[in-house]
């Protein structure tokens, strides 16, 4: 079974963006997953898509969570996903 995936979209000068990320690097001590950081000022489309919604993750191409990214709801959904939990 491949491992699963959570992107994180981002942009530079972002607050939320890097406790979402440190958020999402703290379940990774708990959970069996690729974190994939975008940056989306390099692209217009994703520029144009997530703009203002950013911080935004997606579990294995679904968006989950964006703004405020809380840690314990994405738990949640690894844990729904099925999800190698490693503690």
């Amino acid at each position: 079974m491949s491992q699963t995936t959570i992107t994180l979209y981002t942009r530079s000068r972002c607050p939320l963006c890097d406790k979402a990320k440190a958020a999402l690097l703290e379940l990774k001590e708990e959970w069996d997953f690729e974190l994939e950081e975008i940056d989306i000022e390099s692209s217009d489309e994703l520029t144009e898509k997530y703009g203002l919604m950013i911080p935004v993750v997606h579990i294995e191409g679904e968006e989950v969570a964006y703004g405020f990214v809380n840690k314990f709801e994405i738990g949640e959904r690894l844990q729904e996903k099925k999800v190698g939990h490693i503690g």
